[in-house]
């Protein structure tokens, strides 16, 4: 089983892409073949400063190498060291119905942000359809935001097998429904679009989650309606046996929230303790890092350049 995901560098990494991408997508490692990238070509429609795209490229693989990706199990590469995904955009592109591309809920949501449509924006699933299928990808780690992106990536690989004979994998996508949508700070997906979020590694944790939003029940007051409390919903993800403790203290009254956001910042700083201090050991040895990125380009390249070969054939370029 061939195992493929990505992730954007636009920003430092939060507690959604662990718990909805990353963690899902380590463990997934260890049943099969993993091709894991940095999606520093898709972060270039919100990303603009070169200086920044460079340190989050960075800080993403010190992230995923921190949090446990093993390279010697892991093919894990820099979209751009891939070029072969433009190509493989490029000839996609020729079978991918615009109404298809018109219909992303990614695109118009982002558009009602006020984020400028540019056709980078627009063509999204298109280079995202690359990824996958530049490798052979079987099965796709996701959040449930990014099922619909991963269903237009079958419907194009459909398209292009039925024009031009059976050369692409139809994928799979792989979402945990305990993850499906991670609220953030304030309610909404936890997105670094919505700034609301709870990055893994950063000193302002603390200050982020005690922010969090809560209803104005008083203290003393059972709490109601704990199926939509957000410090609870988190908490379950990390420490499922500690939620149900706190979420008794809560129903029967004399509990405030301010104390369970207290349980959770404990509770998160211990999940990533370990974690925190890889990160700052790899953090000191950067050669390492980009060396493993440039064995993980080595490998990709040599799937991509097999896949694209068969592409050209089929198509005619060859």
């Amino acid at each position: 089983m061939r195992i493929l995901s990505g992730i954007q560098p636009s920003g430092k990494l939060h507690i959604g892409n662990y718990f909805g991408m990353m963690r899902p997508a380590l463990e997934l490692a260890q049943k099969g073949e993993a091709f894991y990238f940095i999606a520093d070509y898709h972060s270039l429609t919100s990303v603009s400063d070169p200086n920044e795209l460079r340190a989050n490229v960075v800080d993403v693989a010190l992230d995923f190498l921190a949090c446990g990706l093993d390279p010697a199990k892991t093919v894990f590469y820099r979209q751009s060291d891939v070029p072969q995904v433009a190509e493989l955009t490029w000839i996609l592109s020729s079978v991918t119905p615009v109404p298809m591309l018109e219909n992303a809920h990614s695109y118009k949501d982002k558009i009602a942000q006020g984020i400028k449509p540019s056709a980078g924006l627009f063509t999204y699933p298109v280079l995202m359809a690359a990824d996958i299928l530049i490798v052979q990808g079987e099965r796709v780690p996701v959040g449930k935001d990014q099922k619909q992106h991963i269903e237009m990536t079958r419907d194009i690989a459909g398209a292009f097998n039925r024009q031009f004979g059976e050369v692409f994998v139809i994928p799979e996508p792989v979402i945990r429904e305990e993850v499906a949508t991670l609220p953030g700070t304030d309610g909404r997906k936890m997105s670094k679009s919505y700034r609301n979020t709870i990055e893994i590694f950063s000193d302002s944790t603390k200050k982020k989650i005690m922010g969090i939003v809560t209803d104005s029940q008083p203290v003393e007051a059972p709490k109601k309606d704990l199926d939509k409390n957000i410090p609870l919903q988190l908490l379950k993800l990390v420490a499922p046996d500690k939620a149900r403790e706190q979420e008794t203290k809560l129903a029967a009254g004399g509990y405030g929230y301010g104390e369970l956001k207290k349980e959770l910042l404990a509770t998160l700083q211990d999940h990533f303790a370990p974690y925190r201090q890889k990160r700052e050991e790899l953090a000191k040895n950067q050669d390492y890092v980009e060396q493993v990125l440039r064995d993980g380009a080595a490998g990709a390249n040599a799937v991509a350049d097999a896949t694209m070969k068969r592409v050209r054939e089929a198509v005619g370029l060859r």
